[in-house]
């Protein structure tokens, strides 16, 4: 329930002097239940049908103003004729009407047009209803009645779009869909491994495995498959993605026989949303093992030259002694022959096989390229054709357009028998071959001419490939995630430049910005630098080049009575069930109502739907799994299974996570929590995983194989957001992904991160998309300070040791301006992923011209921050502060997330996230329960005396002292196992 504040209630509740004039004459409950009709009517849009649906803060409020008792409130006829008559009355005052008859057709076709194509969420849907009905100055139908019209305009849109996306299909199209359904991976000669007589359909729904080039062949064997059914360009044009993933989730739960019994019209539409989205998959995870496979290659190439060098270097302690003999012989006796002098040391044939192994030594960089060419050649080479044939590589930038013309001359001699490539054949080099490599790969003749061996030129190329691939600069046609860099830019940028800035609240003119932006800098530099012969815990030192030195923050006091609370919550609820926690969340929250069945029609019972949801809920967010917390009420493991299968999807959980954050942050009283925050802490956790898929990678930071999930936490240990990635995928784009894709009630403004989820590109972006970055940087004392320009540092003497050798480069931040908030907007409005963006802005792209401006931009706010950081040390508390909530989050999915050893025990991807999402869900459903606990407690005036400053610095609601995880154990001795023992 919200806790309104005051100056909501003046400003949602107040009654005006017309409004006060249309309560003469009406009897005391009466004239409050009017009053209260009308002005809920204003703030909601539709009339309240009992007295628990309008706050009773609001009720109060507005009964002070009519001089009524509160009370009188209860005493309200909802459903007598006054009720009647009142309505009318707010009706014909608020300039409505009701809602009637000629009203639904217009309903049912702005749903379809508006609605139903951008929100699925049954509440959000409902809520554009109302919303529309309100524009219109239309009062909405009861809820009964509205429900009836949203199926109804489901039902028509479903009609209208797969009626007109069957009639782009022609006859073969169709037939090559529904032979989908038919054929077996048997019958299709797919490559070995796949299951005998395993469905076509559902041997194209499977996820790739582990890179290699078995994985590599499978996915070209499906990608050839789905390209077969030959789909024309632009069928679902228009159609968003959104549309098109719900879809093709239905087709993934349901069996062949369950799609065949289905219209044609709809059958041909599931199906070929499939296909089209399956196709975009699978080429990106092509293209993910060609990354994946290449950076292999080079990874054990290393690893072997490493493991002899080690091997030499514990088997040098006999040959340096032998070579020390060697060497005084020879000084003793500078006149005698070698026969005389060393072959008595050391006999010539022992010095023979010395000498050949020193010369079949080479440099480390060409040792490393025989093992990685040998590597190559012998296994790996096996898919360039293949990956050839299937993917169409593209650049738009004409500095890696010799790549796409070195594939192209690898692909023309793929079939060739000859060493060399010929003569006559123009070879790429500038920006194939590494500069580094050139003496190795490139084979100069007596006669001048250049001769290049095609397996070491594969190679340059595939790593050049691999290369532009990671920053985008050369994409491949189909794919999604690889797509045309070009694509997830604003098309009509240019028309609505005007409000794509307002939106950012950034100034159109880049000259004002970089105006604006340089006396900030100066003005934070030169305020620094005055405080700081006052600042007791910063000192700058000509140490190393010039350093910070930064005392460490005082430990404060421990909480004196946070303990002794912790223990009145194991005394009031003793071993409260989780699962009971979970229970009541839903129960108070309705979050199981947003997970409905994928499928158009759901036969399961609400109530035995909720049911089993929470079952399932519970042993996917605790990792028991399914099967361990079946049993209860007669519940099996295969109804588990298969509300699982139909109910719970990745969007459903996050919105059902997104509507119990809003619950945690209204239920909480602002007298014990505080105000509402707008700071926000992130970080990452690993979580060991199966590795037989792409997302599982060796952690080099935490070690082992494993995902990460990336959390961000608020301030009282409520998380709004959570990310699968991989261990090497960037935390600046998945901390900037939460911020703006966590769809709760809350707005960051404050984003604390560690330093792994900072960079110079992450402070510009977040600069320009409007809130602050505020990192705990691990190398405090190595960072520089850049100056906006060189002479201000004349005015900065103390400064000088740690300030940069050059001066911000403005003109660069100007000329790129405009093609920085083009970006911005990108992420902002969600055309790609923050992954995808921020790939092109690496070291690797480091000559973009935009890349080069973020990373300007990015020193400037970096440079204001640290200022404020080392000059303030209430900022350096406050983010540490931050990021222990995140960290003692982490610690709790330990104890949350406890099912076989923590680990997560599938190769599926989508599992993989369904597991950390129900993880989320749970571990917010203790914090839920916990607050309401907390608030129980505190209402005692005992207790409220007891705390202290820093007890309610310290209070949070992540605790689970009394909590059991597990369930209730039942010993029953009086039953014995039926073991067919012999009667005693």
């Amino acid at each position: 329930m919200q806790h309104w504040t005051i100056e909501e209630l003046i400003d949602d509740w107040t009654l005006l002097p017309a409004e006060q004039g249309l309560l003469a004459g009406s009897q005391e409950a009466n004239r409050l239940g009017l009053a209260v009709m009308l002005k809920a009517f204003q703030h909601q849009g539709r009339f309240p049908a009992r007295t628990r649906d309008v706050p009773r803060a609001a009720v109060a409020f507005v009964a002070r103003q009519v001089g009524v008792e509160a009370a009188q409130f209860e005493r309200y006829d909802w459903r007598g004729r006054s009720s009647s008559t009142h309505r009318a009355l707010i009706r014909e005052f608020c300039g409505y009407r009701a809602f009637g008859e000629a009203d639904v057709a217009p309903l049912v076709d702005w749903l379809c047009e508006h609605a139903l194509p951008r929100e699925e969420r049954p509440d959000l849907f409902r809520a554009l209803a109302v919303d529309h009905l309100r524009d219109a100055r239309i009062e909405p139908p009861t809820n009964a009645q509205l429900d009836r019209h949203l199926a109804s305009a489901e039902r028509t849109f479903e009609t209208r779009l797969c009626g007109l996306i069957f009639s782009s299909l022609d006859p073969g199209q169709v037939q090559a869909l529904h032979e989908l359904l038919r054929a077996t991976v048997a019958d299709e000669d797919e490559p070995e491994g796949a299951t005998d007589r395993t469905s076509l359909i559902h041997w194209l729904r499977t996820d790739s495995r582990k890179p290699g080039l078995e994985s590599v062949e499978e996915q070209i064997a499906k990608l050839r498959r789905l390209r077969a059914v030959g789909l024309p360009e632009g069928l679902f044009e228009g159609v968003p993605i959104g549309v098109q993933k719900r879809y093709r989730e239905r087709t993934g739960v349901e069996t062949p026989s369950e799609l065949r019994a289905h219209p044609e019209a709809i059958r041909a539409t599931q199906l070929a949303a499939f296909v089209q989205l399956r196709l975009a998959e699978v080429t990106d995870s092509l293209v993910d093992h060609l990354i994946h496979t290449v950076h292999k290659i080079g990874v054990r190439a290393e690893r072997r030259v490493e493991k002899r060098i080690l091997a030499e270097i514990r088997k040098t302690s006999g040959k340096d002694r032998l070579f020390e003999r060697l060497l005084e012989a020879a000084l003793e006796n500078p006149e005698g022959t070698v026969r005389e002098v060393l072959f008595p040391i050391v006999g010539e044939e022992r010095l023979r096989d010395l000498l050949r192994e020193f010369r079949a030594r080479g440099s480390y960089r060409q040792e490393v390229h025989t093992h990685l060419r040998s590597s190559y050649k012998q296994h790996y080479r096996r898919m360039i054709p293949g990956l050839l044939t299937a993917l169409e590589f593209r650049s738009n930038n004409p500095a890696h357009q010799p790549v796409i013309d070195a594939l192209a001359l690898v692909g023309r001699h793929l079939h060739s028998r000859a060493h060399n490539y010929p003569a006559f054949e123009e070879i790429p080099v500038q920006g194939v071959i590494a500069r580094s490599m050139r003496d190795l790969i490139l084979d100069v003749g007596e006669d001048g001419e250049v001769r290049l061996n095609r397996v070491n030129y594969e190679v340059c190329v595939l790593n050049a490939l691999r290369d532009a691939l990671r920053c985008r600069e050369v994409w491949v046609v189909g794919a999604d995630r690889y797509r045309d860099p070009d694509a997830d830019l604003p098309a009509n940028f240019e028309e609505q430049k005007t409000e794509y800035f307002a939106a950012l609240k950034q100034p159109q003119e880049a000259t004002q910005f970089v105006t604006e932006l340089r006396e900030r800098l100066r003005d934070a530099l030169v305020n620094f630098h005055s405080d700081l012969p006052k600042n007791e815990k910063v000192r700058v030192t000509s140490k190393d080049g010039g350093r910070f030195s930064v005392t460490p923050l005082d430990q404060q006091p421990e909480p004196p009575t946070l303990r002794a609370m912790k223990g009145e919550l194991g005394r009031q609820w003793p071993g409260t069930g989780l699962l009971d926690m979970l229970k009541e969340a839903d129960l108070d929250v309705g979050f199981t109502d947003l997970l409905r069945s994928v499928l158009t029609r759901e036969n399961l019972p609400r109530a035995e739907a909720q049911k089993r949801l929470l079952l399932c809920l519970f042993g996917l967010g605790t990792n028991t799994g399914l099967k361990r917390v079946a049993g209860s009420d007669a519940i099996t493991p295969d109804q588990l299974r298969y509300v699982r299968k139909r109910y719970i999807t990745r969007e459903g959980l996050r919105a059902a996570n997104a509507q119990l954050v809003n619950a945690i942050l209204a239920a909480r009283r602002p007298d014990l929590w505080g105000e509402g925050t707008t700071a926000c802490a992130s970080d990452s956790k690993k979580f060991g995983a199966w590795d037989s898929n792409l997302r599982t990678e060796w952690s080099v930071r935490y070690g082992g194989r494993g995902v990460m999930i990336y959390w961000h936490v608020e301030r009282k240990a409520t998380c709004i957001h959570s990310l699968l990635k991989t261990c090497s995928s960037s935390e600046v784009a998945a901390m900037i992904e939460g911020v703006l894709r966590h769809c709760t009630e809350m707005e960051v403004e404050r984003q604390y991160v560690d330093s792994h989820g900072q960079s110079e590109v992450g402070f510009a972006f977040t600069h320009l998309l409007g809130f602050h970055l505020l990192p705990r940087l691990k190398d405090i004392a190595g960072q520089k300070l850049y100056l906006p320009d060189l002479t201000l540092g004349e005015q900065l003497p103390l400064l000088k040791p740690v300030a940069a050798q050059r001066a911000i480069r403005w003109e660069l931040i100007e000329q790129q301006y405009e093609p920085m908030v083009k970006y911005t907007t990108a992420l902002r409005l969600g055309l790609a992923d923050p992954e995808s963006i921020l790939r092109r802005f690496t070291q690797a792209n480091a000559q973009h011209p935009v890349y080069a401006a973020l990373k300007e931009l990015g020193k400037v706010i970096k440079t204001i921050f640290l200022c404020e950081y080392l000059g303030n040390e209430a900022l350096r508390r406050e983010i540490h502060e931050g990021l222990n909530v995140v960290e003692n989050w982490n610690a709790t999915t330990d104890f949350v997330f406890y099912g076989k050893g923590g680990e997560i025990s599938t190769n599926r991807l989508e599992d993989q996230e369904i597991s950390m999402l129900c993880l989320h869900l749970v571990q917010n459903c203790l914090v839920y329960v916990n607050t309401l606990m907390l608030q129980r407690v505190l209402e005692d005036e005992t207790w409220r005396e007891r705390m202290t400053a820093e007890d309610w610095r310290g209070l949070t609601p992540l605790i689970y002292q009394h909590v059991n995880p597990y369930g209730i154990f039942r010993l029953d001795m009086t039953t014995r196992l039926d073991l067919g023992r012999s009667a005693a």
